[in-house]
C-alpha cells in the first residue's frame, strides 16, 4: 500500500512572498502618495526597484530643487507629498529649501537610504551618523525604524504627524537592506484630523472686542490661503469694514491685493509696521506671525493706544509673538464663526485703499525699469495666472502692477533663502497637471536668484511643462546692496554677478529662451509663452532696484 501523498493534494503557491517594499508601496498607494520627487542614490535605490507603473518619479537635479519642488506640488494638491534624497549628502544639500516647507507649514515625507544595517556599526562609507538629528530643527519628527518591520507603521506615523495642524516637514532614515525583508501585509491604515477648532468662549471674547473697535486692521496670515479662507476673509472685512494691510514677508497671498479695502503690504520692520498701524485701535491678525521681522529697525512694537489680537493654528507663531493676545484654531473655521459672531461695521468710515500711482519713465529707458518690465506683463498677464516670485528687490512693484486677485495664485518662500523660486514654479505645474487644472504659472525670477536652482529647468523640459519664466537680468543682488545700504556696511564683496549667459544656459538645459530689451519684445515674447506647450525663459535686462525696507 503507498504511502505517498496524491498529486492532487500537492498545492505550490505561486504567489509572491509580501516584503516591506510591497506592503509599504501598497500603503503608499493608498494614502495617495504616488508621486515621488528625488534625485536616486545607490543607498536609495532598494526603495526604487521595481518602480510600479502607476507611480511617478520627478527627477530634480539636485536635492535642494527636490525640497521646492516637492513644497509647491504640496501646497498646490493640498496633500502630503514624497520626497526622496541621498542619504546625509542629499539631504544636506536639501536643508536649505526644508527650512521653507518647515516655515510654510507644507506637508512633505522626506525619506533618506542609510547604509546596510550590519555596516552601520563601522561608521561606512555612505552611511548617516546622526540620521535622525541632521534634519532639525526644519522638521516635526525624524525617525530611523528600530526594526525592517516597522518600516511601513513609521510611514503612516509620518503621515499623521505631516498632516496634523500644524502641518509641516517630517524625516524617515531607511536602511537600504530593510526593503527586501519578508513582511505580512497589509499595513495598518488609520485616518487622522487636519483642523482644531479654536476655543468658543474665546473667539466669542475676541469677536466682542473687534465688534467695539472704531477702526480695526486685519493682517491675513499665510495660513489663511492654505486653509482655504480666501473667501471668508473677503466676507469678514466687507462687514467689518476694516482695512486689510498684506502680512510681512508673505509667502502666500490671503486677500485680493486690487480689493478696495487693501490698503497695500504692512512693511517689515519694527518702526515700519508700527507707522503703519498708526491710527488703528484694533489689529487682528489671523493666520499669521505677529510679525515675520527683518531688518531690525527700532521702533515701538505697536503704536500707543493700539491693542493686537492674533489667531493662528500654530501653537510656535503664537507663542513667539512679541505683544498681543492669541487664540489657536483653524483659521477658516475662525473666520467663519468671526463672520456670525462680529457686529456689522456699516457705520464705519471706509479706508483708504492702496495707491497706485504706476509711474513710468516719459521715454523708454535702456536697461528697463522694473516697474516697465511689470507694467508690460500686466497687459499680457491673464488673471487666472499662478505667479511665484522670487524677485525680491522688486516684490513692491509687483503688488502695484500685478496684485494677486484669486486663492491659491502666489507663491514665495517662506524662508528668506534664495533658490526655492525656480524649481517650486515646477511643483504648481505638475500639481495643475495632476488635478486637470489649466492656468498660465509665472515665475518672476532675479538673475541671482536664478543661479541657485538654475537646474531645475531641465526638470521642467522634461515634463514639457508651459512655464514662463521671467528673469530680471540687473547683474547684481539687488537687494543685498539695499540691505547693505541700511546697515550702513559699505564694501561688501560679492554683490556683482557679471559674465552670466542665462539665455544659453536655459537653451542647454532643454527650454525655449530669448534675451529682451525693450517692452514691445517683452510683452511680444512674454504672451506667446503663456500659450507655449514647452518651458520658456524670458531674459530682460534691467536696471537695478532699490527695494522698500
Amino acid at each position: 500500500m503507498s504511502t505517498s501523498i496524491p498529486m492532487t493534494e500537492l498545492v505550490v503557491s505561486t504567489a509572491p512572498q509580501s516584503t516591506v517594499h510591497s506592503v509599504t508601496y501598497d500603503l503608499l498607494r493608498t494614502l495617495e502618495l504616488t508621486t515621488v520627487f528625488g534625485n536616486p542614490g545607490s543607498t536609495e535605490q532598494p526603495f526604487l526597484q521595481e518602480f510600479p507603473d502607476d507611480f511617478t518619479y520627478v527627477l530634480a537635479l539636485q536635492e535642494a530643487s527636490v525640497i521646492a519642488m516637492a513644497d509647491a506640488f504640496a501646497q498646490v494638491t493640498r496633500r502630503p507629498a514624497l520626497v526622496n534624497v541621498h542619504s546625509s549628502a542629499g539631504l544636506g544639500n536639501s536643508l536649505g529649501n526644508l527650512v521653507a516647507a518647515y516655515h510654510g507649514n507644507t506637508p512633505l515625507i522626506l525619506t533618506s537610504g542609510q547604509q546596510h544595517r550590519e555596516m552601520v556599526i563601522g561608521d561606512p562609507y555612505l552611511g548617516n551618523r546622526e540620521a535622525t538629528t541632521m534634519p532639525k530643527p526644519w522638521v516635526k519628527w525624524s525617525y530611523e525604524p528600530a526594526r525592517a518591520e516597522d518600516v511601513p507603521n513609521a510611514f503612516m506615523r509620518a503621515y499623521a504627524m505631516a498632516l496634523q495642524p500644524p502641518a509641516g516637514p517630517v524625516y524617515l532614515s531607511i536602511p537600504l537592506d530593510d526593503w527586501k525583508r519578508p513582511l505580512a501585509g497589509p499595513a495598518r491604515l488609520r485616518t487622522v484630523s487636519r483642523r482644531a477648532l479654536p476655543d468658543e468662549q474665546r473667539l466669542r471674547h475676541f469677536a466682542d472686542r473687534i465688534s467695539a473697535s472704531s477702526r480695526p486692521a486685519l493682517v491675513f496670515g499665510p495660513e489663511v490661503d492654505r486653509s482655504g479662507g480666501w473667501h471668508a476673509a473677503i466676507a469678514l472685512a466687507e462687514k467689518l469694514r476694516a482695512a486689510v494691510y498684506g502680512a510681512p514677508l508673505l509667502d502666500r497671498a490671503s486677500f485680493p491685493e486690487d480689493h478696495p479695502l487693501f490698503g497695500g503690504p504692512l512693511g517689515i520692520s519694527i518702526k515700519a509696521i508700527s507707522d503703519r498701524l498708526a491710527g488703528h485701535d484694533l489689529v487682528v491678525v489671523i493666520g499669521g506671525e505677529a510679525f515675520r521681522y527683518y531688518p531690525y529697525v527700532s521702533g515701538d512694537y505697536l503704536p500707543a493706544g493700539t491693542e493686537l489680537l492674533q489667531i493662528t493654528a500654530n501653537p510656535e507663531v503664537a507663542a513667539a509673538a512679541r505683544m498681543g493676545d492669541s487664540l489657536l484654531g483653524d483659521t477658516k473655521n475662525a473666520i467663519d464663526r468671526l463672520l456670525e459672531l462680529v457686529a456689522d461695521g456699516a457705520a464705519r468710515k471706509t479706508p483708504t485703499p492702496m495707491a497706485r500711482p504706476r509711474k513710468l519713465p516719459p521715454t523708454p529707458s535702456r536697461p528697463l525699469t522694473p516697474a516697465e518690465v511689470y507694467a508690460s506683463l500686466s497687459k499680457a498677464r491673464p488673471l487666472d495666472a499662478v505667479i511665484v516670485n522670487e524677485s525680491t528687490s522688486t516684490m513692491a512693484q509687483q503688488i502695484e502692477w500685478l496684485p494677486t486677485v484669486n486663492p491659491g495664485s502666489f507663491f514665495a518662500t517662506a524662508s528668506g533663502g534664495i533658490g526655492w523660486g525656480t524649481p517650486a514654479a515646477v511643483g504648481v505645474a505638475l500639481a495643475d497637471r495632476e488635478s486637470g487644472v489649466s492656468r498660465p504659472v509665472i515665475g518672476l525670477i532675479g538673475d541671482g536668484s536664478f543661479q541657485y536652482s538654475v537646474q531645475a529647468i531641465w526638470t521642467a523640459a522634461q515634463h514639457k511643462l508651459p512655464i514662463a519664466y521671467v528673469v530680471m537680468r540687473n547683474n547684481e543682488y539687488s537687494i543685498l546692496k539695499s540691505f547693505a545700504e541700511l546697515e550702513e556696511t559699505p564694501g561688501v564683496p560679492g554683490l556683482d554677478l557679471p559674465g552670466i549667459d542665462i539665455a544659453t544656459v536655459a537653451r542647454g538645459f532643454g527650454c525655449h529662451a530669448v534675451d529682451v530689451d525693450t517692452t514691445e519684445d517683452l510683452e511680444r515674447e512674454f504672451t506667446q509663452a503663456l500659450t507655449a506647450d514647452i518651458t520658456t525663459v524670458i531674459v530682460v535686462s534691467t536696471q537695478p532696484q532699490k527695494a522698500a525696507l
